[in-house]
């Protein structure tokens, strides 16, 4: 008699069941209010200002503060969280961020809402790592990763549009400082349900010691590069943010220098080499860059050349979400059956398409058509980062989580402001050529010096500006054609 053995089941990924589907939707609620809290002072500003009184410069710092401490401390958080817990900073991230959001709603003086704000960027940058590394770990299987990843990067793209129009609405019935208190019901509810439905988890050894020379290196590197980058696009040349751009590059030469030294690197460099990571992390950068170096044109056009208040801008800026909303999950789809580097490479490419579309705008196009270019832009530019964001988190151990998405959130940051000074320079250059020489100086150089002008200089202010939104756009198209080339060469078969 001869024995057979039975077959035994194909073993594979353990699959995420309600538990870790309903920890998902927890954790979407800091990544939203994180997200939002960048764009959520454009429309409280003024109310901030009739009543703290900040100076100029206060007040830029009252906007920039937030993002410049988030973008600098991402990459020591997510090391850190591998080593303490990312649930633990996750905890601690959501505690912060609500105490913060407490002090910044009753700031007595713009000193104390700058600190505030200060805070709730170390809060921030708590949170955000946290939140896609412990993606990672509660999803191994691809295909749920893939969709838990797609709905972390829509999440993400929504909190920024919706910032704006929150702010708004609350402004419409209460105080500047009700845009910071809408935070705590959603922390104190992260603070109950992240311990009941998240295990902790960190590195298999506790991620070994703690670089602390490595962060301040990391802070030192990536805050004056990031800043003199922004100070560049929005004032052009200047010799202050250069040097910071030059003393971050090489403070950021030091940094690459020590992890290639150190035995428990808080960046690992051979992770960022292998074309899965390194190659979605460039991608991503491009992505970014076209995403937020356009937005600034398309906000600018909605209120100072259509005439939009800001609350009706940034309702109508909603509306490519749309589009965010049915070709994400579609691109997921189409991942499990193509190599996903065709499908990045198709998503930035529709992305370009929809970019295409905006280079041939001119006074005369009808609403609807920006709104459909904006659209289908959106929708590629989303489909394709979710995919890199997906690729690049698969492709990094789950010990080194944290800081493989704290790495890809820097470059996002590191991305924007190169958007925003390269699509920056190009509008700028285009808005001069195209306006007369006989307008004054003020309004030759922005939109802005033009709307207190004679009528006549301010239609074409107008006329040049929709000009110099037609050369970012084409500008933004580029890069996005760089980038499916790029997928292609280096993810594809990943």
């Amino acid at each position: 008699m001869t024995l057979t053995a039975e077959p035994q089941p194909a073993t594979g990924p353990a699959r995420a069941g309600r538990r870790e589907w309903t920890a998902l939707g927890v954790l979407m609620l800091p990544l939203l209010l994180v997200s939002m809290d960048v764009s959520v002072l454009y429309f409280a500003i003024p109310s901030i200002a009739a009543d703290l009184r900040p100076g100029a410069t206060q007040q830029l710092w009252i906007l920039d503060m937030y993002g410049f401490v988030l973008a600098g401390l991402l990459v020591t958080m997510g090391s850190l969280g591998d080593r303490v817990g990312r649930r633990k900073l996750l905890l601690f991230g959501a505690a912060l961020f609500g105490a913060a959001s407490v002090a910044a709603a009753y700031a007595h003086s713009s000193g104390a809402l700058i600190g505030a704000r200060a805070l709730l960027g170390v809060a921030g940058a708590c949170l955000m790592p946290s939140t896609l590394a412990l993606i990672r770990t509660l999803f191994q299987d691809p295909a749920q990763r893939t969709k838990a990843v797609t709905l972390w990067t829509t999440v993400m793209a929504s909190g920024i549009s919706l910032g704006p129009v929150v702010s708004g609405a609350l402004l419409e019935h209460f105080w500047w400082g009700s845009v910071f208190l809408i935070n705590l019901p959603a922390m104190l509810l992260l603070l109950v349900l992240t311990p009941l439905l998240v295990s902790e988890s960190k590195g298999a050894s506790g991620g070994g010691r703690f670089d602390v020379l490595s962060a301040v290196l990391s802070l030192v590197a990536l805050l004056p590069v990031i800043y003199g980058i922004k100070e560049l696009a929005k004032g052009g040349w200047a010799a202050v943010p250069a040097v910071c751009v030059v003393v971050g590059l090489v403070v950021g030469l030091f940094f690459v220098r020590r992890q290639g030294r150190l035995d428990d690197p808080m960046v690992d460099l051979r992770l960022v080499r292998t074309p899965a990571y390194g190659g979605s992390l460039l991608v991503n950068l491009f992505a970014m860059a076209a995403t937020v170096g356009f937005a600034v044109f398309l906000t600018q056009y909605l209120q100072s050349v259509l005439g939009q208040s800001p609350l009706e801008a940034a309702l109508w800026s909603l509306v490519p979400t749309g589009g965010v909303m049915l070709a994400a999950p579609v691109s997921a789809v189409l991942a499990q059956r193509v190599d996903r580097a065709y499908v990045m490479s198709g998503g930035f490419l529709v992305s370009a398409a929809g970019f295409g579309w905006l280079v041939a705008v001119d006074r005369a196009t009808p609403f609807w058509v920006i709104l459909v270019g904006s659209a289908v832009y959106a929708a590629g530019l989303v489909s394709a980062m979710t995919l890199a964001n997906e690729l690049a988190l698969g492709a990094a151990p789950p010990e080194r989580a944290g800081a493989a998405a704290a790495v890809l959130e820097s470059g996002s940051e590191l991305g924007g402001a190169l958007g925003m000074a390269l699509l920056g320079s190009v509008g700028a250059a285009v808005y001069t050529a195209a306006m007369p020489s006989s307008a004054p100086a003020a309004a030759r150089e922005t939109l802005g010096g033009a709307l207190g002008a004679p009528a006549g200089v301010l239609e074409a202010a107008r006329s040049a500006f929709v000009s110099a939104m037609s050369g970012a756009a084409l500008g933004a198209a580029l890069l996005m054609l760089l980038a499916a080339v790029l997928s292609l060469v280096l993810l594809r078969r990943r």
